[in-house]
């Protein structure tokens, strides 16, 4: 029996998908349901079953050797658990457990989201062929992942590389993860719309007042809805030279929804990171938009399932 793919779990606050993926990063075969997250842990947990009770009813289900998950985070990879932020009724949810038992005993990973999208973009992506890069997933939240080495760095837990949670802002707002003046309170896509707001910013007739509406609104020109792009590009920078300064990345990959403002996130981001990448051995620095799209939670997810299984195990 050939066992040459990998059973990929991406879960979010909105979406749950799922895909069996082959070793050349190829969806053979997709699912999706949506998170029913505000329900009990039970419910959300039987919408993955129902995920994979779709993939397992697919005749390449017995070529699946592992599975992997990318999941909102935190994640604990060494305890096997998740609390997602943004699926409340999860909190030190045994998914890995659940996973391996509704499977019939498969290997399982398990990563942060922003985790799997750096497997993805190293694999396939904008970091393919730098051993040391930073990925950084920019929509509700801030994310992120390292590469060092040439390898996928996911820490014990799972979280290394979660940027979203520098503080750039000692004496900045206070974050829900219980610090100040974290990456995420500055740069995410609600806190960009909500600084455009209350700082004088309104929307349009249709009434949007998303992130992506104020992109629309600083590429037309309007002052207040530049500065907050501009606000959450210094953050970026700032953390982005942070991270650079500590462990001599090449490059940063930025993808996640605020990433499709195109220039007005990405110019002044390259702007300040002038003003914050100053020694000598982080100025060449490179700044890339990511390409994998909406693909990259599953492909990274079954990337790193692959890396795990090529890991060598102690004696």
């Amino acid at each position: 029996m050939h066992t040459d793919l990998v059973a990929a779990l991406d879960i979010g606050g909105t979406k749950i998908a799922g895909a069996l993926v082959d070793g050349g990063g190829t969806l053979l075969v997709r699912v999706q349901r949506p998170t029913p997250a505000r329900q009990d842990a039970e419910t959300v947990m039987d919408a993955v079953g129902e995920v994979l009770s779709e993939l397992m009813a697919s005749p390449l289900w017995s070529r699946a050797a592992s599975v992997g998950i990318g999941s909102a985070g935190p994640v604990d990879a060494s305890a096997g658990t998740v609390s997602p932020v943004n699926v409340p009724c999860w909190r030190d949810f045994p998914l890995v457990e659940r996973v391996h038992k509704a499977t019939g005993g498969l290997a399982v990973t398990l990563v942060g989201d922003g985790v799997a999208m750096t497997a993805a973009e190293h694999w396939l992506g904008a970091a393919r062929g730098y051993d040391n890069a930073l990925c950084l997933v920019v929509s509700t939240g801030v994310g992120g992942g390292l590469v060092l080495g040439g390898r996928l760095h996911p820490g014990p837990t799972g979280n290394a590389g979660h940027i979203g949670h520098l503080s750039v802002d000692l004496d900045g707002d206070p974050c829900p993860c219980g610090s100040r003046g974290c990456v995420e309170r500055l740069a995410s896509g609600p806190n960009i719309a909500r600084r455009a707001l209350e700082s004088g910013w309104s929307p349009g007739p249709d009434g949007d007042a998303t992130a992506a509406a104020v992109a629309a609104a600083a590429r037309a020109g309007d002052p207040v809805a530049i500065a907050s792009y501009e606000r959450a590009a210094q953050a970026l920078a700032a953390g982005i030279a942070a991270t650079a300064t500590l462990v001599e990345i090449g490059i940063a990959v930025i993808g996640g929804g605020v990433a499709g403002a195109g220039d007005v996130l990405f110019a002044p981001l390259r702007r300040s990171l002038r003003d914050y990448a100053t020694l000598s051995f982080v100025r060449r620095l490179v700044v890339a938009p990511a390409v994998m799209g909406t693909d990259a939670g599953l492909v990274g997810a079954a990337a790193a399932a692959a890396t795990a299984a090529r890991r060598p195990t102690a004696p």
